[in-house]
């Protein structure tokens, strides 16, 4: 194939969702939409469409087989490869037209690993990583488990997403090498952590590269905080403590310890804070810490997020386990200091005394310590606001994002 850097790309996505579930998904739809408003082609192929849009369609499953493989594959301890329906998709016209694929979250009940090969065979691929899943044997996130660069196996949080019933990590793990030493793929992960994580897997044979996720910093902005507090019924007076995730039931986001920090805070300080929340569940945080509390629900809203950032003093986000989680993204964009636990992705954005407190893992007295040093130093918390605005404009923003992955698609193209 040949291909001249001055013609637009010819891009099809391959995720769970168009925009509605989660951080992967509004990362990959960030990466359509700005495609396309450079004059590019791209379409989108998804196990879940949201959205009513002539490129974006739902991939055809097969029902009644997919079924019935299920019934086996998930007993032995395997994940999605009872999806046969997969093979077909070169068959479908959004495979034909592209150039080039881009792969995103594939572990979601909708896209068998196994077709990688004929996806790949007569066109290159870009895999964007949004976590660990590609190259350990069952798991999103392998928390302090490294038997991924081994070969997996004896697998100590089966239970974790996505769950198996029987422990064949070994046996996926080698699946998927399988797939990838056939696979004609350029890796991409969005926060260092990843990328270092990648070049240590069984991934470590592809080109690798860091493209962090954009976002678009006209959209998340700094809003006048007076004007934001009106609009949420919140006194100018008070300092308010923000949190937020898309449900605070998933253990990985840390809930149980954002209350422990929560509770632990001085008296004094709890009378004259607000407790503003955002995301699903978020009753089971607001409940025990005894502290006033505003929970605006899920909020998807770009103006109404950052009507919530723009509000709050400081951001909390407990997460035990990231990669490159988009609401430290928007807060920063919003200028909104942050306290997180040094993990993952997670440092990339909250910078210790430059945008926010990064505590040690776990540790629920540290992450309580970053809360009490931001609200009680106002000097600190306006000029981290400041930095935060900066470096998402200057290092996050969405033209940065599309470029490089553009560059990124003529690299593979012509290779």
């Amino acid at each position: 194939m040949s291909f001249r850097s001055t013609e637009p790309l010819n891009v099809l996505h391959i995720n769970q969702s168009d925009i509605a579930c989660g951080g992967a998904c509004i990362a990959a739809y960030r990466l359509h939409k700005g495609l396309l408003e450079n004059g590019n082609n791209s379409r989108i192929l998804v196990g879940k469409a949201t959205v009513q849009d002539e490129r974006i369609a739902e991939i055809s499953l097969k029902p009644k087989i997919e079924k019935l493989l299920f019934q086996v594959t998930f007993r032995a301890g395997l994940n999605f490869v009872n999806l046969v329906s997969s093979f077909d998709l070169p068959n479908h016209p959004f495979y034909q037209s592209a150039d080039i694929i881009t792969f995103h979250n594939l572990h979601n009940g909708y896209f068998n690993y196994l077709a990688m090969p004929d996806l790949t065979k007569n066109k290159p691929a870009i895999w964007y990583l949004h976590d660990m899943w590609s190259f350990t044997g069952h798991c999103a996130y392998s928390f302090d488990c490294d038997r991924w660069q081994s070969g997996c196996g004896q697998c100590p949080y089966p239970e974790t997403y996505p769950y198996i019933r029987r422990d064949a990590t070994w046996l996926e793990w080698r699946l998927k090498k399988w797939v990838y030493e056939r696979s004609n793929l350029t890796i991409v992960a969005p926060s260092r952590w990843l990328t270092h994580q990648a070049r240590r897997s069984i991934l470590n044979h592809f080109p690798i590269f860091h493209i962090p996720c954009g976002i678009d910093t006209d959209a998340y902005r700094p809003i006048d905080c007076s004007e934001s507090r009106r609009k949420l019924g919140i006194p100018l007076d008070r300092k308010v403590i923000m949190c937020g995730a898309l449900s605070f039931s998933d253990s990985r986001k840390g809930g149980d310890l954002l209350v422990k920090a929560l509770q632990r805070l001085p008296a004094s300080l709890k009378e004259e804070a607000i407790l503003l929340t955002m995301g699903n569940c978020s009753e089971l945080i607001t409940q025990d810490v005894n502290i006033q509390s505003i929970n605006l629900g899920f909020v998807s809203n770009e103006l109404d997020k950052s009507i919530a950032f723009s509000s709050a003093d400081v951001f909390l986000f407990p997460t035990r386990a990231d990669n490159l989680p988009l609401m430290l993204q928007e807060s920063m964009a919003c200028g909104t200091p942050m306290v997180s636990f040094n993990i993952g992705g997670v440092p990339d954005l909250v910078r210790p005394n430059i945008t926010g407190y990064l505590a040690a893992p776990e540790d629920v007295d540290d992450f309580c310590l970053g809360i009490v040093n931001l609200l009680e130093d106002s000097e600190a918390r306006a000029q981290m606001s400041q930095n935060c605005r900066e470096i998402a404009v200057k290092e996050y923003s969405l033209g940065i994002f599309i470029n490089k992955f553009t560059e990124l698609y003529r690299q593979a193209l012509a290779r």
